[in-house]
């Protein structure tokens, strides 16, 4: 994996506030399209701060489950997160796996490929994991369409400055849609390669509740907020206000999407 993410991703209690929360429900979500049967072993590439590999630990009683990342700070924080003794963590890229060949019956990676510099090799590098029989499954935000929470801000953004595009995921990321998934799969070798979409409602208290994540620092979005100046901040502050809807108290209620694919390592 580049080191993009580890720059973007580093902060995170800043992470948490941004997407993490929103991450933690897309999860068990996924995990039930995935249909992987219990007791099986787990590999979790791009494990982060541990929401899918929670979510595993929680749902599917996992025989264990090894989470990687090359983030170390990340890692730290999944495993004061996940207090069982199946979890285990690893530093190490998704392009380099550090575990042996059929290793583990479902391979599985969160929101982390848009990341990722070689996306096919992370792919094979998945299925060199997994044992015949065995599932691979991912998934990503939908950045250029139903991630509305980022999608408003881009929106505005680049209308004020074109420029803002650099920082877009919906831009920077063309990975993130059905097809461009599907064929990583199926040129990986996969069978049975299946695409879905899982969507969840994002509720803020009002504007500031909203607002404020994009502060931190962490993420594409806050990176952006960051480089402006104060006077800058503020019309952009304006013009992602003046285009989110609210309701009669100001709450703001927002579409979330991802797009989940996977595939069978063939017999």
């Amino acid at each position: 994996m580049t080191g993009v993410r580890g720059d973007l991703w580093s902060g995170a209690d800043a992470y948490e506030r941004y997407m993490g929360r929103w991450s933690r429900r897309i999860a068990p979500l996924f995990l039930d399209w995935l249909t992987v049967d219990k007791a099986a072993e787990w590999l979790d590439v791009g494990c982060g701060t541990g929401a899918l590999s929670a979510a595993i630990i929680e749902g599917w009683g996992p025989a264990r489950v090894l989470g990687v990342d090359p983030a170390a700070q990340l890692l730290a924080v999944a495993t004061d997160h996940i207090a069982d003794a199946r979890f285990s963590v690893a530093v190490a890229g998704a392009e380099e796996l550090p575990n042996r060949s059929q290793e583990f019956s479902a391979v599985v990676a969160g929101l982390v490929l848009n990341f990722v510099g070689d996306k096919a090799k992370a792919v094979t590098e998945m299925v060199r994991s997994t044992r015949p029989g065995g599932r691979v499954g991912l998934y990503v935000w939908d950045y250029a369409g139903h991630m509305q929470i980022m999608r408003h801000f881009f929106d505005a953004a680049t209308q004020l400055d074109p420029m803002a595009s650099r920082f877009d995921d919906g831009v920077n990321a063309p990975v993130c849609r059905p097809e461009p998934l599907v064929h990583l799969l199926t040129d990986a070798g996969l069978t049975d390669v299946a695409v879905t979409a899982i969507d969840i409602p994002a509720a803020f208290d009002d504007f500031d509740d909203y607002w404020a994540p994009f502060l931190g620092g962490t993420g594409s979005a806050p990176k952006y907020c960051s480089s402006l100046s104060a006077t800058e901040l503020e019309r952009l502050r304006q013009a992602v206000r003046a285009r989110l809807p609210s309701g009669p108290d100001g709450e703001i209620l927002l579409a979330v999407r991802a797009w989940a694919v996977k595939g069978t390592v063939a017999a």
